[in-house]
């Protein structure tokens, strides 16, 4: 696999003016995750209400759908890429000029819905399979656990146990998040590459993964400065969410853009 070094990607592969990106994106300095969020900013306080009202809207149909047994639970799931893959072609208008409307929400229903599905489906394996490599490693672990028990004395096996689950709780822990990461690369792009390159939904995913792993740095400083503004907007009862969350929205179009060029 090429340019699976990030350190090595980042210094070869910095976007030239006027240049098409690779498949893969391009590679941008550790400093440009900060200016997403900046982006983010400038795309919510161009139409903050509109932005407010598709929070709210889209918060209210996951509830609606919440509470229906099993049906309402698979179609949130199923079309949380389609709504995403609108609300990117909105916030693109709304960079060029043009509106972001509620209606965006639902663009999507009726543009690349079939491809969205394919990748709301493959999200849905690979959570699967973290699952089952979850719940397997929680049995080794208590098997292991058990033996321990049984080996001896209770009362030192008791204690021994806790610190064998104590020690695997942490391996199985540390295990998760090695996999659900690289998942969530895979997934970070490709709503946007679907409907902005037309990409197929596994060719999505990989080139969303590439582009992710080739931006590493940016990306960490990225995640470090939305902790900061999760922190902030969750103070004054979590009325800062209003903000913030359409600002995500906005700086996942504006990492594609810095990435993978404008659409």
């Amino acid at each position: 696999m090429d340019n699976m070094n990030p350190a090595a990607s980042s210094s070869a592969a910095q976007p030239a003016s006027g240049s098409a990106p690779p498949p893969e994106g391009w590679a941008v300095g550790a400093g440009r995750g900060a200016s997403w969020w900046g982006e983010g900013w400038r795309l919510f306080k161009a139409t903050p209400w509109v932005w407010l009202a598709i929070l709210i809207i889209y918060f209210v149909l996951m509830i609606v759908l919440a509470v229906i047994p099993i049906i309402g639970q698979i179609a949130s799931w199923l079309f949380a890429p389609v709504v995403v893959g609108g609300v990117m072609l909105g916030t693109r208008d709304l960079d060029r000029g043009g509106e972001l409307s509620v209606g965006d929400l639902f663009r999507c229903f009726s543009f690349k819905l079939g491809p969205l599905i394919v990748l709301s489906l493959l999200l849905a394996v690979g959570w699967i399979v973290i699952s089952i490599v979850g719940v397997v490693a929680l049995v080794v672990a208590g098997a292991g656990s058990i033996g321990t028990l049984m080996s001896g004395d209770a009362s030192q096996s008791g204690a021994a146990m806790l610190a064998t689950l104590g020690t695997a709780g942490l391996i199985v822990v540390l295990v998760m998040v090695l996999l659900i990461v690289p998942l969530i690369m895979a997934y970070w792009f490709a709503p946007a590459l679907v409907v902005f390159r037309g990409d197929a939904p596994m060719a999505a995913m990989k080139a969303s993964f590439k582009g992710c792993w080739r931006n590493i740095p940016p990306f960490l400083v990225y995640g470090l400065v939305g902790m900061l503004l999760a922190i902030v907007a969750s103070i004054p009862f979590g009325l800062g969410w209003f903000i913030v969350a359409p600002m995500a929205a906005a700086s996942v179009y504006a990492s594609y853009c810095d990435i993978f060029g404008k659409p």
